[in-house]
């Protein structure tokens, strides 16, 4: 009774181990189509910035995206491998397993139909029957032919099934060792792209290191952008988190009850708000940086910079109401939604949709971002709670 209990029990296991590897074979491919996808859509920016002939921060930033993208997903091919490589061993012993059972099914099968054929003749199940010593061992006799054939029948059908079973292995084993194949030679087109954007990725830093004038001025020229931005954002921000004064009652208030209850469904959102931009890559994380090109050089993020293909939306990453519309430089308008005590910001935007004052929904368009001569298309996004400072990348959901 133990015995056949730790069999059952073993039998679950790896049943369930069999599934838990099935899962993550599944996760891996949708995680290597998501990547695939992602260093397409970068090799769609790529090509809309490469129409300058001369190396760009911008082609820096992506290239460094698209290489990191394919580290990743060289590393997914790797673990599908592994996990397909186990998968085969555990095929392979199965089959193993099938074979010897059906071996030892084919042995006893053979041995108990010698007795059948012994037996085989009417004439010569009569002897045996009438030679028993009494009543008894005749009707012992007759069970035991009568289980001789039962026997005989249910073998039949259990070695048919096995060397079905065996068959279906035998395909399934067949299949996983093409897949692995396939996996392998995918793994080596990616690990031999990966060296080939590493040598283009160094080739362009060198070249924008010849251009560190160039640079320095770009950067002290967003530092002013930024800071304008910053000083707008706070002004803003400060006169609508100001206590207001009820003039019928005289009591005066931070936030209305329709404004606490928004602040409450902004904060259960945290990690699931859609994006402001359809599409899009992470150019520029949140908080201070060391220059990919300058030595000794820092800049600071108060928010994340998204790029996207030309002609792309702004989109609200939650429903409120829009309280600003800046004008940050000829080629930069500004939009500032309140949803509650939160503060969403949009910037980089060529044109608005909205305007002071409308209330908006989720994901609704509010305005187009701003493509340069160089074919870059960036929209820079931020999150305040009042006068603080959030890292959207926790508030935004993971793509």
């Amino acid at each position: 009774m133990i015995g056949k209990y730790f069999s059952i029990l073993t039998i679950v296991l790896i049943f369930s181990l069999s599934i838990l590897a099935q899962e993550s074979q599944k996760q891996l491919e949708v995680k290597r189509k998501k990547l695939e996808n992602e260093i397409a859509f970068t090799n769609k920016l790529l090509s809309e910035t490469q129409s300058s002939k001369d190396a760009t921060l911008n082609q820096l930033r992506l290239l460094t995206v698209k290489v990191n993208k394919r580290t990743d997903l060289v590393a997914t091919l790797k673990s599908a491998i592994y996990q397909l490589s186990n998968k085969i061993n555990q095929t392979e012993s199965s089959l193993f397993k099938l074979e010897e059972e059906l071996s030892d099914l084919k042995q006893k099968y053979a041995a108990i139909a010698w007795h059948a054929y012994k037996y085989r003749s009417a004439y010569n199940k009569l002897v045996f029957l009438f030679s028993a010593n009494d009543l008894n061992q005749s009707y012992q006799r007759m069970r035991y032919l009568d289980q001789i054939s039962s026997y005989i029948r249910k073998e039949a059908i259990r070695i048919k099934e096995v060397e079905e079973e065996r068959s279906n292995v035998l395909v399934t084993l067949k299949k996983e060792k093409s897949n692995k194949k396939n996996l392998l030679e995918t793994e080596q087109v990616e690990v031999f792209n990966l060296e080939q954007e590493q040598s283009i990725k160094t080739r362009l830093k060198t070249d924008l290191q010849s251009k560190e004038k160039q640079l320095r001025s770009s950067i002290k020229n967003k530092k002013k952008l930024a800071k304008k931005l910053s000083r707008q954002i706070q002004k803003i921000i400060a006169a609508e988190i100001a206590p207001k004064k009820d003039i019928k009652t005289g009591r005066t208030y931070e936030l209305t009850p329709s404004e606490k209850k928004l602040t409450t469904s902004f904060v259960s959102s945290k990690g699931k708000l859609p994006w402001p931009t359809e599409r899009g890559v992470i150019s520029e994380t949140y908080g201070v940086h060391v220059h990919p090109v300058l030595k000794k050089v820092k800049t600071k993020n108060n928010g994340i910079n998204i790029l996207t293909e030309k002609n792309s939306n702004a989109r609200a990453v939650f429903s409120g109401k829009v309280v600003s519309i800046t004008r940050i430089s000829n080629t930069n308008l500004a939009i500032i939604i309140k949803h509650g005590e939160f503060f969403s910001v949009y910037s980089n935007l060529d044109k608005v949709n909205v305007s002071k004052g409308d209330e908006v929904g989720i994901k609704q368009v509010i305005g187009k971002i701003h493509t340069n001569l160089k074919g870059k298309t960036e929209l820079h996004f931020e999150i305040w709670k009042g006068i603080s400072k959030q890292n959207p990348a926790y508030w935004v959901a993971k793509k």
